[in-house]
């Protein structure tokens, strides 16, 4: 008994992510909390939402258990009140994803008995607007005319929704005022807009104050000092043989694989005509990522790809001339999945002592996964051998291994059983990649000893 205890260790409390057993699983609604909230704040009293009574839930030993095995939140047993166990930051637990929402479930273990539901964790106004650099340069031609339009970095704020950015000013704005742009992404842009002619001569720098503003009650901002270097006049900006380069790399692409090369052009000639490229967006993630070659505009990785965390980049390339005119393309890099992720076992719950003569009994209860996608993301589940189990699916990748027929501890009173997750993804060679050995014995607790 002990050696199996330090095979399975009792944190079955590992495992138990998403147990729902065709005849014991119920999935009720959702409860709302909002990010922040104090620890042991109350959330709703699962055993009355349950129909349950609370002396039960200590008899059978609920507890309440998430998908990703962290603490959030906490049963109350003598309550059954549903608690926060330490504060909650919505985006490190969901990022951009909105709504937010974390998969739970009660479960009763004796008799074994889950309840699923749905908390959805809702966003506060705890970020504030950053810009990327405190100060940003822009070169603009003295001979501009009114209402031409130049593109600004923009902030990055955490939150979502109405606590995200919402719009830009700029202070002063004697020669210019700021429109607020939509990206593909859902971001939003500031660009400056010209409103009166510049004279390099009168002034040759102007400096305005550039503010992002969320939209929460009360709003946060965040400002840059933009400074507009008036230049004379340099006939011709430098453009791109194209605006967008859409491209598909392998998740497994070797670092240094050159991903795609931007190529932009400038008429005109000497330093006015030298072209130097460079990120439009101080985006930490992408630099990290992809070598921008400055002169040749080839773009490679130089960090290990991973679909599973981002499946997609949009990049923003600008192309400078020696006067300081810029134009600007998007590569939009989409990360394509292999299969490079194992299927994953863990059990639950495991009988390492069965009576010999019982006509079906439940032995062990699993869950399996596999990170990838698609084909690469799906598994089956099997065990080898002529012998009397066979295993049940449930729901969400939940097996149970139970005995099939009665067992007679005087033929055979022990069983090694191998069990086998594969996934379906190619090559075929991938397809079997976990495997999980359980002893069993099975022998009389307190019968005649044959």
């Amino acid at each position: 008994m002990g050696v199996e205890e330090d095979r399975f260790p009792r944190s079955r409390q590992v495992l138990l992510l998403f147990v729902c057993l065709t005849q014991t699983c119920a999935e009720r609604g959702g409860y709302i909390v909002a990010e922040e909230t104090e620890n042991g704040s109350f959330v709703a009293n699962l055993a009355k939402d349950l129909g349950l009574g609370i002396r039960e839930l200590s008899w059978r030993r609920a507890r309440v258990i998430s998908e990703d095995n962290k603490k959030h939140f906490q049963l109350n047993l003598q309550t059954g009140d549903l608690q926060v166990a330490e504060k909650l930051d919505r985006e490190e637990l969901c990022g951009p994803i909105e709504p937010c929402e974390l998969k739970l479930q009660m479960l009763l273990e004796d008799p074994l008995e889950a309840h699923r539901f749905k908390l959805w964790v809702l966003d506060i106004n705890d970020n504030a607007p950053m810009f990327p650099e405190a100060e940003m340069t822009l070169k603009v031609l003295e001979n501009s005319l009114p209402g031409s339009a130049f593109p600004l970095q923009n902030a990055k704020d955490l939150d979502i929704g109405i606590n995200n950015i919402q719009n830009y000013t700029i202070y002063p704005n004697s020669h210019f005022h700021i429109l607020t742009r939509h990206g593909s992404e859902g971001r939003k842009y500031p660009e400056l807009v010209l409103d009166k002619a510049l004279d390099r001569e009168e002034q040759p720098e102007l400096r305005v104050t550039l503010t992002a503003v969320d939209g929460g009650a009360p709003p946060k901002t965040g400002t840059a000092l933009v400074i507009i270097d008036v230049l004379d006049v340099n006939d011709n900006a430098p453009e791109f043989v194209q605006s967008l380069y859409h491209v598909q790399i392998p998740e497994d692409s070797p670092l240094g694989f050159l991903i795609v090369t931007v190529s932009a052009r400038d008429l005109d000639t000497g330093i006015n005509g030298e072209i130097f490229y460079s990120y439009f967006y101080g985006d930490e993630e992408i630099a990290k990522t992809f070598a921008l070659n400055k002169l040749t505009g080839e773009i490679k990785i130089i960090k290990t790809l991973d679909f599973e965390k981002i499946a997609s980049y949009e990049v923003t390339i600008k192309a400078s001339d020696g006067a300081g005119l810029s134009g600007k393309c998007t590569v939009i890099i989409q990360v394509v999945d292999i299969n490079d992720n194992m299927p994953e076992l863990t059990v639950a719950s495991l009988m390492s002592h069965i009576p010999e003569n019982s006509a079906e009994t439940r032995v062990a209860l699993f869950s399996i996964r596999d990170r990838d996608s698609g084909e690469n993301g799906r598994m089956v589940c099997s065990i080898k051998g002529d012998i009397p189990f066979r295993l049940k699916p449930t729901v969400e990748n939940f097996y149970t291994l139970v005995t099939e027929g009665t067992l007679d501890r005087e033929s055979q009173s022990e069983y090694n059983i191998t069990i086998t997750v594969s996934d379906l993804g190619t090559p075929s060679s991938h397809r079997e990649l976990n495997r999980l050995a359980i002893l069993l014995n099975a022998e009389t607790l307190g019968g005649a000893a044959g």
